[in-house]
C-alpha cells in the first residue's frame, strides 16, 4: 500500500498549489517555510519514502530531480552565483516528510553546509 503524503495530495492537486514544473516523473514548488530567498521542493511523482528506498528503477526519477533542479535555478536567475541541492534521510537526517524531496536553495550566500 502506498502510503499519503502531503506531497502527493500537492502532486495531484488536492492540495491547491502553484506548480513550477510537472512531468510524468517529477513535481517542483516552493516551500511553505522557505530557508532562503529561492527554497522550491523537487518531488517524485510516485511515493518513496526515502533516499534508503530509492531502487534501480528509481534512477530515471532521481536523474529527472537534479536536471529539473538546473532548470529551474536557471530559472529563477540563482545558476550563475550558485544554490544548493538538499536530500535529507530519516529523523537524524533532517527528513520531516516521508516522501523523498530535494530542497532547491539560493538567492543568497547560503554560508556553511551545517550549522551544529
Amino acid at each position: 500500500m502506498i502510503e499519503e503524503t502531503i506531497f502527493s495530495k500537492i502532486i495531484r492537486q488536492e492540495i491547491p498549489t502553484p506548480l513550477l514544473y510537472q512531468d510524468d516523473l517529477v513535481t517542483a514548488f516552493r516551500d511553505i517555510a522557505p530557508r532562503a530567498s529561492t527554497h522550491i521542493l523537487i518531488v517524485p511523482n510516485n511515493h518513496i519514502a526515502t533516499v534508503n528506498d530509492v531502487s534501480e528503477s528509481d534512477e530515471l526519477t532521481m536523474g529527472r530531480m537534479i536536471t529539473v533542479a538546473k532548470k529551474l535555478a536557471k530559472a529563477e536567475g540563482i545558476d550563475e552565483h550558485g544554490y544548493r541541492l538538499i536530500i535529507n534521510c530519516n529523523e537524524d537526517g533532517g527528513q520531516e516528510v516521508f516522501h523523498i524531496h530535494m530542497h532547491l536553495l539560493g538567492g543568497q550566500r547560503l554560508g556553511p553546509m551545517l550549522a551544529l
